[in-house]
């Protein structure tokens, strides 16, 4: 594991340096993608101008789920959503490349064409969150599963993502199918899980854990009955969903490699 984050970090490092060597482009690409995000925050306030709850939820509680969900979604894409892209490098056959050089083939797919502008994303969903938190308040009893909660959401997204990948062994058009769970699951997580259906809210916290992202560890560091009533210690796993969805993919991700077959190029 070392080794690989060892890997990971000099590639990531090798392509910042290639990017930087253009500055204001550098500079431009993460403005860009800071503003950017920064519509759904917009979107978010334009709601809050005629309503004063949002599904049970206030203004400042709303930008604390966003904010959280979006630093875990942002710091997965930026370190692992290249995973998506699998399929591009079958069908070209310069995965097959990564399959002999002395590195792991799922940190070269990670890594490929690093992309630090991304950080812009990060960023906005950081500064986000701090706003939220100097309006709510929350006591050190419960603001210790802040960090946690972030950890676990990028493990989830990043769990899902690699799932995604493992997928393009098989699916041509498996990429669509995954970015209905990333990409759609991000923006899912960013509102309170309330406004949804009760039975799409099982199935993200039974099937595919989305809810704990944010929406249960959420409810225990904002204090917030349940809407949905399921029970309450599901608040504190979290790290468990991370965990047993990362070992699923893992192991996806394996079975991929071996079905694998070269596309003969």
């Amino acid at each position: 594991m070392l080794n690989m984050a060892r890997t990971y970090v000099l590639l990531a490092a090798t392509w910042t340096r290639a990017a930087a060597q253009y500055p204001l482009s550098m500079a431009m690409l993460t403005l860009g993608s800071f503003i950017l995000t920064g519509l759904d925050v917009a979107a978010i306030a334009v709601i809050f101008a005629h309503t004063t709850a949002l599904g049970g939820f206030s203004l400042p509680e709303v930008m604390f789920l966003y904010g959280t969900s979006g630093m875990s979604f942002a710091l997965a894409d930026l370190l692992f959503g290249n995973i998506d892209r699998l399929t591009l490098h079958v069908k070209a056959g310069t995965f097959d490349a990564m399959l002999i050089r002395p590195a792991s083939p799922f940190v070269q797919m990670a890594v490929h064409r690093f992309s630090f502008q991304r950080i812009g994303r990060t960023l906005q969903a950081a500064a986000v969150l701090a706003i939220a938190l100097t309006q709510l308040s929350v006591p050190w009893q419960r603001a210790w599963m802040i960090p946690l909660m972030v950890v676990c959401g990028i493990v989830l997204f990043a769990a899902i993502w690699t799932l995604g990948g493992a997928a393009q062994f098989l699916l041509v058009d498996a990429p669509e199918v995954a970015n209905a769970f990333t990409y759609g699951g991000g923006t899912l997580t960013q509102y309170p899980l309330s406004v949804y259906g009760g039975d799409l809210v099982r199935a993200v916290t039974f099937i595919v854990p989305l809810a704990f992202v944010n929406w249960q560890p959420g409810l225990f560091v904002l204090d917030h009955p349940d809407p949905f009533g399921l029970p309450y210690w599901l608040r504190f796993m979290s790290p468990v969903a991370a965990l047993s969805l990362a070992c699923a993919a893992g192991l996806a991700w394996r079975a991929g490699l071996r079905r694998y077959r070269s596309t003969g190029s």
